[in-house]
């Protein structure tokens, strides 16, 4: 583990600023790059472990793949999003509680998550939580943890330096597929481009560009079940733009929002399918995944 260099110690880091120079001062020197395997904890999210747990398995495979190891904390349960998104804060509090105490240890380097949105709530709805709520120790427990929490691209991209999917993951995925951007990971991770960008160096791909790319596909958690007429509205949109693109599957870092868009090409007959972005990376030629 990192943490065991002489020269560097993670306990000591506690702000996201310094972690991540950390971070890249090591990936960035390839003798430290070749000499250190790293332990990385999965943090799975509710959806993806009880509803598609086969893209935790390909986030598992991802990082194995790069020579890096995996652990399971397992006393990790749900993050509190959908709590603190509905303004039920006091109610949140355990929730949130549980998620620090199990990734707040010396046990791993960095955490990671198939999921933007929930990786933003770690990151930005744990800390105000805990200063709302007036827990000053918690709030610093939670900043700690959250800047040690990546969404998957982030992680491959800034920490890793996967740029090319199929050079370095081996990811093979002979499909024409379209790419719905999240609105979390575009707004509260700024993830950019780096999803996008990675599903474009996919070997035997072809990314055909999504129409009105970065509205909301209107789910929004609870807000699809208070605002199911709007929710159903904005869904409407996206569905027709993904089938304008002529592509067999629409891609994306979220899989409550991929869940959203799958619900309503399924029930319009639409060809296409949804596939989370870890999927398709973890996708090779000798097991091609399928649709």
């Amino acid at each position: 583990m990192w943490s065991d260099h002489q020269e560097y110690n993670v306990s000591v880091i506690t702000t996201s600023l310094d972690y991540y120079e950390f971070l890249r001062i090591v990936w960035s020197d390839h003798t430290l790059k070749e000499s250190f395997i790293m332990r990385i904890a999965l943090f799975a999210t509710c959806i993806v472990d009880a509803m598609y747990p086969e893209t935790a398995k390909s986030t598992v495979k991802l990082l194995e793949r790069l020579g890096h190891e995996v652990i399971f904390p397992r006393a990790q349960a749900c993050c509190g999003q959908m709590h603190m998104n509905s303004g039920y804060m006091p109610e949140a509090l355990p929730v949130v509680e549980n998620h620090i105490n199990a990734f707040d240890t010396d046990d791993y380097d960095v955490a990671v998550a198939p999921s933007g949105s929930c990786v933003a709530s770690v990151k930005h709805q744990h800390p105000y939580l805990a200063d709302r709520l007036g827990k000053p120790e918690l709030k610093e427990r939670a900043k700690a943890v959250g800047a040690r929490t990546y969404e998957l691209t982030q992680l491959l991209v800034d920490v890793l330096g996967v740029t090319n999917a199929a050079e370095q993951l081996g990811s093979y995925f002979p499909e024409t597929i379209t790419y719905h951007p999240s609105c979390h990971g575009m707004r509260s991770l700024g993830l950019g481009d780096r999803q996008l960008d990675l599903l474009k160096t996919v070997g035997g791909i072809t990314v055909n560009e999504l129409p009105e790319a970065d509205q909301c596909c209107g789910f929004g958690g609870t807000f699809s079940i208070k605002n199911a007429d709007v929710s159903s509205a904005m869904l409407d949109d996206k569905v027709k733009n993904i089938c304008s693109t002529g592509a067999s599957a629409c891609s994306g870092g979220d899989a409550s929002c991929l869940m959203h868009i799958g619900g309503g090409l399924s029930r319009t007959g639409a060809k296409p399918k949804t596939l989370h972005l870890a999927d398709i990376l973890a996708s090779t030629m000798e097991e091609t995944v399928s649709l």
